[in-house]
């Protein structure tokens, strides 16, 4: 297996042996290693049953569109079920997962997720076929780890290609925000700052009050009726800022 290191963005962190890493398929999937548990690691998907995640804005669980089926979490193409969010919410982490998608596919991870606001519940990690789908051909805002129609990844992004496994990472720490792709940074931000306001003015979410600042909220994987494949989803609590 190759592994990947995973910078993070204070010294303390550093010190920490965090990694990004594709499983081959040999190798046990959604587990936590003895390292990853002493780090505070946890698992959001555990391989078996979407326990600890229920359909955003209601509490039960999706009836129809998601399943689980050979250790994934698999999103059905056509079949709509609805986004699910993370029962538990979250301030200040570090979130690591592996995804693909199909031809043409298109999904997303949403973070600071509030239920409070159906219409731009959070911030998008954009998880899409660039060239194959309408959406990423409209530009690197759409585009594989954009903060979705705000801000564009990297251009040298590492995407893998179509149907391959992705590995990534974003991370949240006071108002710093970073997103990774198979090792490597692509975006950078700050909550709140002025950059990200007169992105956020010039996006679809113009008009959603609160929109690009900091909050308390859950994890959400969404529902574009494509095709999509989850494993690996694992969360590291962080402390809002760095010991001194």
């Amino acid at each position: 297996m190759k592994k990947l290191l995973a910078p993070t963005i204070t010294a303390s962190l550093l010190a920490a042996a965090f990694f990004v890493q594709i499983a081959s398929a040999a190798e046990p999937v959604n587990v936590l290693q003895r390292d990853e548990k002493a780090q505070g690691w946890r698992l959001l998907f555990d391989g078996h049953s979407i326990q600890g995640w229920h359909l955003y804005t209601k509490k039960a669980q999706p009836e129809a569109g998601w399943k689980v089926e050979d250790g994934l979490l698999k999103k059905l193409a056509k079949v709509r079920g609805g986004d699910i969010v993370t029962d538990a919410t979250f301030t200040d982490f570090d979130l690591i997962w592996e995804w693909r998608v199909a031809a043409g596919g298109n999904n997303g991870l949403k973070y600071l997720v509030t239920e409070q606001r159906p219409g731009a519940p959070g911030h998008e990690y954009q998880m899409i076929d660039d060239s194959g789908h309408p959406d990423g051909k409209m530009g690197a805002k759409r585009q594989t780890a954009s903060f979705y129609d705000v801000l564009p990844p990297a251009a040298n992004k590492p995407l893998k290609p179509v149907g391959e496994w992705n590995a990534s990472r974003i991370l949240v720490q006071g108002n710093h925000v970073e997103h990774w792709l198979n090792g490597a940074k692509v975006l950078e931000y700050e909550l709140g700052s002025e950059a990200v306001k007169t992105a956020v003015a010039a996006s679809k979410f113009k008009n959603s009050a609160g929109f690009g600042t900091k909050i308390k909220g859950h994890i959400m994987l969404t529902d574009h009726q494509d095709e999509c494949w989850f494993r690996n989803v694992k969360i590291r609590e962080l402390p809002a800022s760095a010991p001194k």
